[in-house]
């Protein structure tokens, strides 16, 4: 699956998307996975109430399941004016 990082957390991690071989079930299992890559991922994926996600460009919560789901897209909350 693709996986996109937005923001700060592109800035942590030092890449806009990758290509990822998963067999995480939920979204929370793909960050355990990416967290223990590296320190990079960990230290994005630190603190999980600062961050969205959207599986195939529909927000989701870190418990969705991932059956079936070709990009995952991490970002920070988007405020309004």
């Amino acid at each position: 699956m693709d996986v996109l990082y937005f923001a700060w957390v592109r800035e942590r991690i030092g890449l806009g998307r990758e290509r990822v071989e998963t067999t995480a079930v939920t979204v929370a299992d793909l960050v355990a996975e990416l967290s223990a890559r590296e320190e990079r991922y960990a230290l994005a994926f630190a603190d999980l109430k600062s961050l969205r996600v959207a599986l195939d460009q529909d927000l989701a919560e870190f418990s969705a399941p991932l059956a079936g789901v070709r990009e995952v897209a991490f970002f920070p909350p988007m405020t309004g004016g």
